[in-house]
């Protein structure tokens, strides 16, 4: 057998060669009638869970929705336990925090929406400052501040060390 023939035979080869043309062909248009489901290169692939473990994003374990319309999603770790965390957290337009602080640092990314945040003990939206996708923000440690969204909410990635805790800090 030829070498150029044993190559395309070969099992790696030949499921490289079928995740290539699946991404190739894009979406099956309105009229497809395929039998067989479009499969996605994530499918196609093995990936070794013990040395990269992901979710896609139909795979993130999001909770039901809050009476606010928040919602969490933990990605990484137990926020109520000691150890690094990573959560995400929906919030629904026109709901904010109270002030309060956390005993430990915690780095916020804006995912989504438009995230406003203020300082101090005070409550005063007006008196914040507006985080759009790729922002990016350093709670300190038992330092008091207040967050929230306007009309079009917000998703944001929070890294942390647990135990995650949140101390209401109004000034009455």
């Amino acid at each position: 057998m030829p070498k150029s023939v044993s190559l395309i035979l070969r099992p790696s080869v030949l499921t490289a060669a079928v995740a290539v043309l699946a991404l190739m062909s894009g979406s099956p248009s309105p009229t497809s009638r395929s039998a067989t489901p479009a499969l996605s290169a994530a499918e196609l692939v093995t990936i070794n869970r013990l040395a990269r473990d992901f979710k896609l994003p139909e795979q993130i374990p999001w909770s039901q929705r809050a009476a606010n319309g928040g919602q969490t999603a933990i990605l990484f770790g137990d926020p109520s336990k000691p150890g690094l965390y990573v959560q995400l957290n929906r919030r629904a337009p026109n709901n904010w925090s109270r002030p309060h602080f956390h005993d430990n640092d915690r780095f916020i990314t804006v995912l989504e929406g438009t995230m406003w945040i203020g300082t101090g003990t005070k409550f005063d939206p007006e008196n914040t400052v507006a985080l759009r996708p790729g922002g990016f923000v350093r709670d300190i440690a038992k330092q008091a501040h207040f967050d929230g969204s306007k009309d079009d909410g917000f998703t944001i990635e929070i890294v942390g060390m647990g135990p995650a805790t949140s101390t209401q800090a109004e000034a009455k």
